[in-house]
């Protein structure tokens, strides 16, 4: 068995959740988030647990076994607790601005990328004040928040894929957790 796909999925008593025809419909708080099964998946409810069960023991079905059950279990954190990605934009003059439904990222390039924010995503972006070797530098801070993992994961790798970050001045677009090591530049002679 899936060490994963094995593990219940406990069920909250402010969560509808409702099985029909091989798609699972999850509905919380935040939202509405649905799925439909893989062949061989089926669903067993009882006191508020949520089991995963495969029909046999086929290399197909131990394969989507674990990941039908964390899809799964996405959509439960999703609707109850939403996802959050933060990322950080370092460099002089870059910035983010948001307007309306699209996203302005200013990253040196000759010209601005505008990113068009997904349905069913909040992005935030503000410009944060920092001090750095006895001046004052502004950083920009880039919000993204939704019920859908998925969708948060990929607009912000595609918010860092614009200009992700240099190793010799750290420059660029980072996660707030992300580490970027800093080389030496070239000695001088």
């Amino acid at each position: 068995m899936s060490r994963i796909g094995k593990a219940p999925i406990k069920i909250s008593s402010d969560l509808n959740v409702t099985i029909a025809d091989q798609i699972i419909t999850v509905k919380g708080k935040l939202g509405e988030l649905s799925y439909t099964l893989m062949p061989g998946m089926s669903l067993q409810m009882e006191d508020g647990v949520l089991n995963v069960l495969r029909a046999d023991d086929s290399k197909d079905q131990r394969a989507v076994h674990g990941l039908t059950r964390a899809l799964i279990q996405n959509m439960v954190t999703g609707v109850t607790e939403g996802y959050k990605k933060t990322l950080h934009i370092f460099g002089t003059g870059y910035s983010s601005e948001k307007i309306g439904p699209w996203l302005r990222l200013t990253l040196g390039y000759s010209h601005d990328i505008m990113l068009r924010i997904p349905e069913g995503l909040k992005v935030e972006s503000e410009a944060v004040p920092r001090s750095k070797g006895g001046r004052s530098d502004f950083t920009s801070i880039i919000t993204v928040e939704g019920i859908d993992k998925q969708m948060v994961g990929q607009f912000a790798a595609e918010i860092r894929f614009c200009r992700p970050p240099e190793n010799y001045k750290g420059k660029g677009i980072r996660y707030h957790d992300e580490y970027v090591a800093i080389k030496a530049g070239k000695a001088g002679a």
